[in-house]
């Protein structure tokens, strides 16, 4: 059943173009939550969908999938949220609800999971996105947003934020200094920094160029930056990394990562890219190493990174634009030309 009628920008075909589109919210459930969108992040896997490059994309499609709002109404069986509450949303809005993967809190690998946009939802209805006035969400796929973490910060780590938060979280408990290396510095490149640092690590960044070295060592505090294209100094880094958080998003050769990890070292790739990505097996073999994905985080993940940055007091590096600055912010973001990640200024723009 239709629910309020909305406003939100949609691509209407893989040309990734966005313009005004009206659409209706499915009608409030009882465990819903009806919330006014404030902010969303502008991620790279957003422009990946839109371009019909990941998965089959349906159009018109509205993306968005760090979404930050303010709560208008709730159903009768919420018991987390009130009306006025700063809400947020990730990369899901459902799941199963049954199997292992949501019994134990890894609900974003239910087979049944249900993506925020371009998705069938439970009753049926499609999931559109947070490039749009409005959203509804069952309840328990919104989080918290602390009193002390202004929206358009928190939007980030919706999805960029936890990413990087859910494989390195295991590292939070060691009792050695962990050696980290951030491969990547975009949208979760920087939040990788900025986790791993205020969980103590040593940590370097690895780029092509040394084009960010300033920014890398100086604006984020990482310990080391490295060149990837340069021969000498990859030489002398071999085999001093405890893991790499791999951010690409476009392809690229992991044999030119492996050696630098240590004897049973770990790859952690988060970076959707739309190519195979291609490595030689004796490099993992002679170290024992690991290469392993991560997809975002749980709810609970989600949760904790939102508080883990309000405790460490961290900051994430964005451009908030107004929504007609889409088109263009997708194009400064392919050119990498954002520090870090631009975020819409959703209620604060006219959408029609």
């Amino acid at each position: 059943m239709e629910g309020r009628k909305v406003t939100g920008w949609a691509a209407r075909d893989s040309s990734a173009i966005l313009s005004p589109y009206s659409f209706h919210l499915r009608k409030t459930g009882p465990e819903d939550v009806l919330f006014k969108v404030l902010y969303c992040g502008v991620d790279h896997s957003d422009l990946h969908q839109l371009k019909n490059e990941i998965h089959f994309t349906t159009y018109p499609l509205v993306a968005g999938h760090e979404v930050v709002g303010e709560v208008m109404e709730v159903g009768s069986e919420v018991k987390k949220f009130n009306i006025g509450d700063i809400v947020g949303v990730g990369c899901i809005v459902g799941s199963c609800g049954e199997c292992w993967c949501c019994k134990t809190n890894k609900e974003q690998y239910c087979s049944k999971m249900v993506f925020t946009y371009n998705a069938i939802n439970n009753d049926g209805s499609f999931t559109q996105g947070g490039f749009s006035s409005a959203m509804v969400v069952h309840q328990n796929y919104v989080v918290n947003i602390p009193e002390n973490l202004a929206p358009e910060q928190a939007a980030p780590l919706l999805c960029a934020g936890v990413t990087a938060f859910s494989p390195l979280k295991q590292f939070i408990k060691s009792d050695e200094v962990i050696r980290a290396g951030i491969l990547g510095l975009g949208g979760v490149g920087h939040l990788g920094v900025l986790i791993a640092k205020a969980m103590g690590h040593h940590v370097t960044v690895i780029s092509s160029s040394d084009k960010k070295k300033h920014e890398a060592l100086t604006d984020l505090g990482a310990d080391c930056f490295l060149v990837s294209s340069n021969h000498d100094e990859m030489e002398k880094s071999l085999n001093s990394l405890d893991y790499i958080l791999d951010t690409i998003p476009v392809s690229h050769q992991l044999q030119t990562y492996l050696p630098l990890l240590k004897v049973e070292g770990k790859i952690f790739i988060v970076g959707a890219a739309p190519e195979p990505l291609q490595f030689g097996a004796s490099g993992l073999i002679l170290g024992k190493k690991t290469i392993s994905g991560s997809f975002i985080g749980s709810i609970e993940e989600t949760q904790e990174i939102l508080d883990f940055w309000v405790e460490k007091g961290l900051k994430t590096m964005i451009e908030v634009v107004k929504m007609d600055y889409v088109n263009k912010a997708f194009e400064r973001m392919v050119k990498n030309d954002v520090r870090y990640r631009f975020v819409l200024d959703v209620a604060g723009s006219d959408l029609e």
